[in-house]
């Protein structure tokens, strides 16, 4: 399984002010002084009110045109549901694969219908979208995408826009005109960043952590630049075991298994694991495993199949940092 993972508000006191000294000033003048307050009084009145949102057309990075409506209500976004919560908006229907979805979301996407990972074009026609919006190129070849965009206006990412959840959150705070909320939900989540840097930098000084998936037997460790990685090394700046730093960028995958002799070698302080396997065999129970350094020092934090730390977006980390100072804290 790979992984690619509404805080608005507005300021209209300006407006107030200025019609209220308006009203104030023409009290009492002579009509002179209303004729010259007259312009004034239009001229704020016209800078002060926002014009209308209305559809645009735009390029997406493969040269598509597409129409985006002001307001859309039906979008599809599948495996983007982070941030489009994040920016205020509800899809039409949320991501799944095998049954599953992203659970951390639940809350958030209460009675909101699934549709399968890979878009059934008649499936999304179900749906009636104002709008499609793809992640990945690689859901729109084989003629996919002319069928798609036969449906609703159809805009896509790309892998190189949506393998950083930052670069995702700001296009489509672009696309939807939802440029302030994107800003707002960086600033914050980067206030979330030093404030958890803060809490844990006693101890994390010095110390390395691991970041593994178990599923169906086999172990995997996460990409340092995606998911519970890219917050654990690259937001927090926690050391990443040599034994995983040996994995060349070129040859990463999200997450890539980790055979057995390496994993004999995870030499890290702290291993976090993320187990899709609870319940469904002994995998934790072999030699290989309890010889760890970080099983034996009982430094071994499981986090449920459910959890954030598979998926990217900024609600995604926000939920992984305070899962991570539950771990190390106890709180």
């Amino acid at each position: 399984m790979s992984t690619k993972k509404a805080f608005t508000k507005s300021l209209l006191l300006s407006s107030v002010v200025l019609l209220s000294t308006i009203a104030l000033a023409a009290c009492g003048t002579k009509t002179a002084s209303t004729s010259d307050a007259t312009p004034a009084a239009t001229a704020g009145a016209a800078a002060n009110t926002t014009a209308p949102a209305a559809d645009k057309v735009v390029k997406d990075p493969f040269g598509h045109e597409v129409k985006v409506p002001a307001h859309p209500v039906r979008i599809i976004a599948s495996y983007l549901e982070d941030p489009l919560i994040a920016l205020g908006l509800k899809p039409a229907a949320q991501w799944s694969v095998a049954n599953g979805t992203q659970e951390y979301l639940k809350d958030k996407l209460q009675g909101v219908p699934t549709i399968e990972y890979n878009l059934p074009p008649e499936k999304v026609l179900s749906f009636n979208p104002d709008i499609i919006l793809i992640g990945s190129e690689g859901l729109t070849q084989n003629g996919l995408y002319d069928q798609y965009s036969k449906i609703a206006p159809t805009y896509v990412l790309g892998d190189a826009t949506t393998q950083d959840w930052r670069k995702t959150l700001t296009a489509m705070g672009d696309l939807f005109n939802k440029k302030a909320e994107a800003d707002k939900v960086l600033k914050d989540y980067d206030q979330k960043v030093a404030d958890t840097k803060s809490k844990l930098q006693d101890v994390t000084k010095d110390k390395s952590a691991a970041i593994l998936w178990l599923t169906q037997k086999q172990f995997y460790v996460v990409n340092g630049k995606v998911a519970s990685g890219a917050i654990l090394y690259g937001d927090l700046g926690i050391k990443m075991p040599d034994v995983l730093a040996a994995i060349p960028d070129a040859k990463a995958a999200n997450w890539n298994p980790i055979s057995l002799e390496k994993l004999a070698a995870l030499n890290a302080d702290y291993i976090f694991i993320v187990n899709s396997d609870k319940g469904q065999g002994d995998t934790l129970e072999s030699p290989v495993w309890k010889a760890l350094p970080a099983v034996k020092s009982g430094h071994v934090y499981e986090m449920s199949a459910s959890s954030s730390w598979l998926y990217n977006g900024a609600i995604a980390g926000a939920k992984t940092m305070d899962d991570l100072v539950q771990a190390l804290l106890k709180k």
